[in-house]
């Protein structure tokens, strides 16, 4: 088999799909990328064997063919050249020739019948969703994702479609976001739970994409089609819990500040908290915020005041810095609004503005008890 390749153009889909492949792979064949020639198009794929990813690249050939060759002497030697075309030629002794302007380098490469296949989906349920829309709620939950192995449905992104709305939710038990959005909607009803990596390789290439994303999925896995790209993942086995149940419902005391100033002091008062804890101490009183944090092991101490619009009975309430700051930050509206209801009680923070049409953004932070 021979083709001629845009070096550049290779690259960009390579280091795309480079993000699959794990750094130390129980089967070799997998530390390669799948190369499938058909005429002018040459389909690359990577895969861990639950997620598999490939994209195609327009060549010039009139061969046909396929091989498996090594992602890391690829990838290493694609970025050592300015953008040129390279022809790729495969010998009789399982080595591949790439010539280029500078000269030629020898790889050896593996049959591609080696190469897990990718799982088919037969009769999947399908969904559209816009690439935009579904990069934003990626990227909206997936921080809220948990890491704990022993609970591996709440290390993904639980997806909930309905002919109403779309659901994004994630959770690691100390905080919660619930993403939705009603101007997209699914005919029919389905629940199930991406995995993080998957979800972190779409994240990267939604964003620049103006097209449609299209899910398919069944009990087992999903599969996303968009541009030249397709991505096949398994799915996290397991219910997911019911976060409805934990999100409190009355909420009379409600504090609305504005999202920059209050994440700058967050940032700012947490270098001073206990660095097991993170703990740091809201105190709401009329139009006044006051923020503090102690670490009673090195005696710091810091005390910031900020002034807000508080509606309720005064009270304190601590909170994990390191969640408030990380929600406070993946929001982009001017103004936050807080509501609470008692010191031991989770707070609901969502934005008052900044928000699409049909866009809604729930986050609960759960209070850390307070050392008196």
């Amino acid at each position: 088999m021979k083709f001629i390749v845009s070096s550049s153009q290779l690259l960009k889909q390579l280091q795309v799909l480079g993000g699959v492949i794990n750094s130390n792979n129980t089967l070799p064949i997998l530390d390669n990328f799948l190369f499938e020639l058909s005429e002018n198009q040459l389909k690359v794929s990577a895969s861990d064997l639950e997620t598999t990813m490939s994209s195609v690249v327009d060549v010039e050939s009139d061969s046909e063919g396929s091989i498996a060759v090594s992602a890391r002497l690829l990838l290493d030697t694609l970025k050592t050249f300015p953008d040129q075309p390279l022809t790729f030629k495969t010998e009789g002794d399982n080595t591949i020739e790439i010539s280029s302007d500078q000269g030629k380098y020898d790889m050896a490469y593996f049959g591609g019948d080696e190469f897990p296949k990718a799982v088919s989906l037969p009769s999947p349920s399908q969904t559209v969703v816009p690439a935009h829309i579904l990069g934003t709620a990626i990227s909206k939950t997936i921080f809220a994702a948990g890491n704990d192995d022993l609970r591996p449905v709440m290390s993904g992104v639980f997806f909930q479609f309905s002919s109403q709305s779309l659901t994004f939710v994630a959770t690691d038990a100390h905080k919660l976001v619930k993403y939705s959005r009603t101007d997209v909607t699914a005919d029919q009803t389905a629940e199930f739970i991406m995995p993080k990596k998957p979800l972190n390789l779409l994240k990267g290439i939604l964003g620049g994409s103006e097209s449609d994303v299209t899910i398919e999925y069944n009990d087992a896995n999903a599969k996303f089609t968009f541009d030249n790209v397709v991505l096949v993942c398994r799915l996290i086995d397991g219910k997911y819990p019911n976060y409805e149940a934990v999100i409190p419902k009355e909420n009379p005391n409600k504090l609305t500040v504005d999202r920059a100033s209050f994440l700058n002091s967050v940032r700012r008062v947490s270098i001073f908290s206990s660095k097991t804890t993170h703990q740091i101490r809201l105190k709401m009183a009329g139009t006044e915020l006051n923020i503090s944090a102690e670490d009673l092991d090195f005696a710091n101490k810091a005390d910031e005041r900020l002034s807000c619009d508080y509606q309720g009975d005064d009270m304190q309430i601590g909170f994990n810095s390191r969640f408030l700051s990380e929600m406070l930050n993946n929001l982009s509206s001017n103004e936050v609004l807080i509501e609470m209801s008692l010191p031991n009680r989770a707070g609901i923070l969502t934005p008052i503005d900044g928000t699409d049409e049909g866009e809604q953004v729930t986050m609960l932070v759960m209070p850390v008890m307070l050392n008196n």
